[in-house]
This record gives structure tokens, C-alpha cells and sequence, in this order.
């Protein structure tokens, strides 16, 4: 068997084709990671931000807050049902209403926001909820806390600042929280009170989010709101709800495969060029290992392993260059709300699983071809060869 080094050594021989191929393939690599990196964050925030015994109480055939408004005294009685989780403060439950204002950004542009009336229980809702600077919002002051995406991209975000969504509602900023990157740190949270007023929507409410304080008292709830005929309302499981509103990171998903796949096809030619132009130049080479007893195996296995090995530190050296992304969060529309999503890039091992996937179809497939045509050659033709 043709000893490891030996391609080692050719690779640093060639090290202008060497570091062109490595970049290359290191380009295509990243630009996929970066494509399954976002699918993984969005699909990461859906998922943290159901709890497996909260509730999310809509009007019936609605599939989305932002379309499931239903009366406030409802919603009042719904929190004092029997089966609610309670604390020193009360039911974990809370009434909330939603609604989308076009916001402007710091450089001048406009986007879709999210305003979320809430109560005090809602944080008790959300996973990991803090306040990271500043401080929470006292409710009937017109008053609002931002997560830190939002106050690094709107105007008049930032602590002390105040955010304007037309000539009747704005809020000041107060402080800024985290919520265990679930879709909560795309909102700008409000009072329930304040958001009624400048909405002129008193008296309705967009949900109910409540948790049942146990799997059986779970079941009992979701019954009686759904056909109790006190209710009849829809009682979403929140991990459900939240899996139903992936539709982005279905298209994400889709686009990715289909680039990643175009991309990989890519570099394969580019390591099959590599290949075939090594092969070409040495001809002699090939000749003269076979003239010493090397078998065709040992020069196809070579050529293999020197393509796959152009190959993996091309990969390497993409997975590297992905990962100052993960401290980065970008802004994409939810396709339910037609609101503003901010996303965390997350590469985790699903993404490097799809990178190493990719970097051994480059470096097989695209090595084959020339690896074949080295141990085809005539040992005397080669040798001849100048």
C-alpha cells in the first residue's frame, strides 16, 4: 500500500492547486452551513418556546394569535377553570393581545413588529425569562421592553428611547430581556392595559396562554375549553402550536438541500479538474509505482485518499468560518404573521453531520473518475511519458 505521506507531499508540492481547491471547497461548504445554520436556529426557537403542559386558547378555526381574538370576560373566566397551575401570585395564565405595527428601523427602513400586550404571569410562561438591562415595565405608564435584537435594529429602541408605530401608539423603553432564544425575543412586550388604549381594542383579547399544573389536569382543561359549552374555544398545546407555525423553516430547509446539493455537484468537478490535472502531470510517477509493485488497488486508493483529503480540509476550513456566525441573529418574516422573526444562527451537530456528508461526496465522487484513469494507464506508456 502506497504510504499516506506520499499524497501529504504531493499536496504541499502543488500547494498553489492545493490552497485553490481547499478555498473552494471551503466557500461552498460554509455557504451551505450558513443556509442550515439559520433552518437550525429558526427550528431551535420553535421549539424552546413550547412548554409540554401550556396551553394557547384561541377562538375557534383560528390557527394563529394573530387571527384568534375572542372576548376579554371569556378570557376572564377561563382563568379561574380548576387545573390551572398556581403560585403565591395567582394562576400561571395570562390574557394577551397581539398586535402588528410597522416600526422603522435605525437605517430609515420600515418593518413589520410585533407589539405584545401582556400581564405579569406571561413571564412566567416563557422559558428562561430575564431582565438583562434596565428594568421591567410598571403597567398603565406606557412603558415597553425590548429583547436585544430589537434594540439593536429599531430606532428609538434603546433604553430610555421610545418606539413610535404611528401618531397613537408608542412606548418607552425601559429594559431589555432575554427569553431563551424563543420566539418572544422577536416581540416588543408591553401592558395588556396600554396596548388596549392605543389599539382601541378594550374589551378582546388575541389568546389566553395558561399551564395546567399536570398531564391529567391538562387533558381535563383542553376538554372543557373545547367542548365545554361554557367555552368552545380552541385549546392549542403550545408545542404543536409552535411546530405548526415552521412553515419558513420548511422553505429554508428545502432551499438549503437543494443548494447544498447544487453546490456539492460543483465541487465535485472542481476536485475532479484538481485530480485530473495531477494525474496528467504525473504520469511517470504513476508508471514508475507500478513498475516497483504496486498493484492497481494501491494507485486507485491513493488518488482516492489524496481527493478525499483536498477535500476534508476544504470542509474543515468552512466549518471554521461558520462559526463567528453563531453570534450573529438576523431578521426573516414569518410566513403566519407577517411579522418580524429574528433568528440566532445554530451549528450544531446536525449541521456538521451535513458538512462532513458533503465534504466525503466531494472528495469520492470527484476523485474517481481521475483515480480511474491512473490505473488504466500502461505501465511502458507511462513510463515513456515526458
Amino acid at each position: 500500500m502506497i504510504p499516506f505521506k506520499y499524497n501529504v507531499r504531493n499536496l504541499r508540492v502543488r500547494w498553489k492547486t492545493t490552497l485553490m481547491t481547499v478555498l473552494g471547497t471551503a466557500l461552498l461548504v460554509a455557504s451551505s452551513c450558513i443556509l442550515f445554520g439559520l433552518v437550525e436556529g429558526l427550528e431551535h426557537s420553535l421549539k424552546v418556546s413550547g412548554d409540554p403542559l401550556d396551553l394557547i386558547v384561541l377562538r375557534q378555526g383560528a390557527t394563529a394569535e394573530t387571527t384568534g381574538g375572542f372576548e376579554g370576560k371569556k378570557a376572564d373566566e377561563l382563568l379561574t377553570l380548576g387545573g390551572i397551575l398556581r403560585d403565591g401570585d395567582g394562576p400561571v395564565g395570562a390574557k394577551e393581545l397581539l398586535n402588528i405595527a410597522v416600526a422603522e428601523r435605525a437605517s430609515g427602513t420600515y418593518n413589520n413588529l410585533i407589539i405584545r400586550g401582556v400581564q405579569p404571569a406571561s413571564r412566567k410562561l416563557r422559558p428562561d425569562f430575564k431582565i438583562v438591562a434596565g428594568r421591567d415595565l410598571e403597567p398603565g405608564k406606557g412603558e415597553c421592553i425590548v429583547p436585544r435584537s430589537v434594540a439593536r435594529l429599531y430606532k428609538g429602541a434603546q433604553i430610555g428611547g421610545q418606539l413610535l408605530f404611528g401618531e397613537k401608539e408608542k412606548y418607552r423603553v425601559v429594559g431589555m430581556f432575554t427569553a431563551g432564544g424563543s420566539q418572544a425575543e422577536s416581540e416588543v412586550w408591553a401592558d395588556l392595559k396600554d396596548v388596549e388604549r392605543n389599539t382601541g381594542r378594550d374589551g378582546s383579547v388575541s389568546c389566553v396562554q395558561l399551564r395546567a399544573s399536570g398531564p391529567a389536569e391538562f387533558d381535563q382543561l383542553r376538554k372543557e375549553i373545547e367542548d365545554g359549552a361554557q367555552f368552545r374555544l380552541a385549546a392549542h398545546p403550545e408545542t404543536k402550536y409552535f411546530e405548526s407555525q415552521s412553515d419558513t423553516s420548511t422553505f429554508f430547509k428545502a432551499a438549503g438541500t437543494l443548494i447544498a446539493i447544487l453546490l456539492t455537484f460543483g465541487a465535485m468537478f472542481a476536485a475532479a479538474n484538481t485530480m485530473f490535472s495531477a494525474v496528467k502531470s504525473r504520469t511517470r510517477e504513476i508508471g514508475t509505482m507500478r513498475a516497483l509493485g504496486f498493484s492497481r488497488g494501491d494507485v486507485l486508493m491513493s488518488f482516492l485518499g489524496e481527493s478525499v483529503l483536498l477535500s476534508l480540509l476544504g470542509g474543515g476550513l468552512g466549518l471554521l468560518a461558520t462559526i463567528p456566525m453563531s453570534l450573529i441573529s438576523i431578521e426573516t418574516m414569518n410566513s403566519s404573521t407577517f411579522a418580524s422573526v429574528n433568528i440566532n444562527f445554530r451549528f450544531g451537530p446536525w449541521v456538521m453531520a451535513v458538512a462532513m456528508l458533503m465534504t466525503l461526496v466531494m472528495g469520492l465522487f470527484g476523485g474517481m473518475l481521475p483515480a480511474l484513469r491512473a490505473v488504466r494507464l500502461e505501465v511502458i506508456s507511462a513510463l515513456r511519458e515526458l
